[in-house]
């Protein structure tokens, strides 16, 4: 890996990772794309970078999370699941789902066909989606942190299963967005902070290039993450998720087309 790598495999993270197409997804298939050996440091910096993500998140939104405390509990709740599946199943996460190519693309597809599936039954309740995130209960905040842990496996997208469950519930495409933005952030920061601890030893051994590496990522994350929130909040005030489940179809396809 170099520096143009990085770079782009940052991009590619901050585009993808709270759009519904799964980041993890991206990554792999971009890192296979370009040749890169999957090692175990760049399994470590396609987690690492993340965190240039969820700075973007934090500069849009801190403010409105300080005046919205009701919702930050409703967050917590949601993020037990994922913390306790996340926890009990990180070697299988990292040693199986993220080393089989057919499951992945299969897995990516169907939830593209989920998606669309979705949006035909919204079509025949086109007043349905009214909930904000003040009307959610307890219950609801676990059940959409259930749905998020689902997505422990790369192809689902942790944006798309959190987003499509609050559309089942009844919520507006806007607060879905959001709510799926915020629990973003304790869910990357707990799996990066795992990768931390389960990668010491590796961190020890790492010198000045990868160091820069990792740095170069998340700032290209950063930025391009920046840009695509300020554009999904915008473009789900008019739009629906069809256009994400087309493509998840045609791209997986074109994957197993490319990649056989």
């Amino acid at each position: 890996m170099n520096i143009f790598h990085a770079i782009l495999l940052g991009i590619i993270e901050g585009v993808t990772e709270f759009l519904p197409v799964s980041s993890t997804f991206h990554l792999l298939m971009a890192t296979k794309l370009l040749g890169l050996t999957q090692t175990e440091f760049s399994k470590f910096f396609d987690v690492f970078i993340q965190a240039g993500a969820i700075l973007a998140v934090v500069v849009i939104f801190a403010k409105e999370w300080f005046s919205n405390w009701d919702m930050l509990k409703k967050v917590a709740v949601a993020f037990m699941p994922t913390a306790v599946v996340g926890f009990l199943l990180h070697n299988v996460i990292k040693n199986v789902f993220f080393s089989s190519f057919q499951t992945m693309t299969m897995i990516f597809i169907a939830v593209g066909f989920i998606f669309l599936l979705v949006e035909q039954w919204l079509d025949k309740k086109p007043e349905s989606l009214k909930k904000t995130v003040a009307d959610m209960s307890w219950m609801q905040a676990g059940l959409i942190g259930l749905f998020q842990a689902i997505a422990v496996m790369p192809g689902v997208s942790r944006a798309g299963a959190v987003i499509i469950a609050m559309l089942i519930m009844g919520y507006r495409r806007e607060d879905a967005a959001k709510f799926s933005f915020t629990l973003a952030v304790p869910t990357i920061l707990a799996a990066a902070a795992l990768d931390l601890i389960k990668s010491r030893e590796l961190l020890s051994q790492t010198g000045g290039s990868e160091v820069t590496l990792l740095l170069v990522g998340s700032a290209a994350a950063f930025i391009s993450a920046f840009i695509v929130i300020k554009w999904f909040v915008g473009f789900l005030k008019t739009q629906t998720f069809r256009i994400f489940g087309l493509y998840r179809i045609v791209a997986g396809a074109a994957l197993f087309w490319l990649i056989r």
